[in-house]
């Protein structure tokens, strides 16, 4: 019994090594491609529109509700301590650093990472991506690297606009709901909160937006089995993109942390 347990153990170690090393292999053929070859303008702006653009209504709902549901919650704790002036402040960092760049990649990555995965991996079953090989065209060239400069890119204004949306959302909660004082909310905004608050936000999304689409075209570019294939490669797609952004999330808010 003991050595079953130990055999299945180094399998799974085993198959957890090559996965990542393949992963890993395929990002860096990703960026090879991209520092060395004519990267092609006009399909990375057509997954900017797709990604970005068709993504803009469900990042700015959410980011709103969010902003809303953070000022009445701030305004519970901090009725208590008489300090409800700081609504403002703590709306904003929230957003800015923590709300806005991870609510917005999972929003991006169930809209659009689920499609390009779902894409990719059709293009393969269909055997799209061996006829472009055989075209001497590179499917990471045309395929991949679009994906990946578009993401990189789009999920930073995306953060951006998910975080004015999320304030704006706890500014009307805090005055309209809260009967805080409008120019109080602004002006402990303008004295507590400082430029690296926002940069700290946007290295965050740029990065987040770099993690799930290298994910989510690896596992569509590999997509093997057919229709269920195809369905649990969207699937792995989707949780594994998810899980990889809330650990890197700890990991650079533990590096960004003064």
């Amino acid at each position: 019994m003991l050595v079953a347990w130990i055999d299945a153990l180094g399998s799974f170690a085993i198959d957890t090594c090559r996965r990542m090393g393949g992963f890993g292999m395929f990002a860096y053929e990703a960026m090879a491609v991209l520092f060395t070859t004519k990267l092609k303008t006009k399909k990375v702006f057509y997954q900017i529109n797709y990604i970005g653009i068709n993504s803009l209504g469900i990042v700015c709902l959410v980011g709103a509700t969010v902003g809303a549901v953070l000022a009445l919650q701030s305004y519970i704790g901090l009725a208590r301590f008489g300090s409800t002036q700081y609504i403002g402040p703590i709306v904003f960092l929230a957003m800015t650093r923590e709300f806005g760049p991870v609510f917005t990649a999972i929003m991006v990555i169930g809209r659009a990472g689920s499609a390009m995965t779902a894409e990719l991996g059709s293009m393969r079953i269909s055997e799209q991506i061996e006829a472009l090989q055989t075209l001497c065209i590179d499917p990471v060239q045309y395929l991949v690297v679009p994906r990946i400069v578009a993401s990189t890119i789009i999920l930073s204004f995306l953060s951006i606009f998910c975080t004015l949306c999320g304030t704006l959302a706890g500014y009307m909660t805090a005055v309209y709901v809260l009967n805080i004082s409008g120019e109080m909310y602004m002006e402990t905004i303008r004295s507590n909160v400082e430029l690296s608050d926002i940069v700290n936000g946007l290295i965050k999304a740029v990065i987040f937006g770099f993690l799930f689409s290298v994910i989510a075209t690896y596992k569509g570019f590999f997509t093997k089995g057919g229709a269920r294939g195809l369905g649990l490669a969207t699937t792995q797609s989707v949780v594994y993109a998810n899980v990889t952004i809330i650990i890197a999330d700890y990991i650079l808010t533990s590096l960004m942390f003064r």
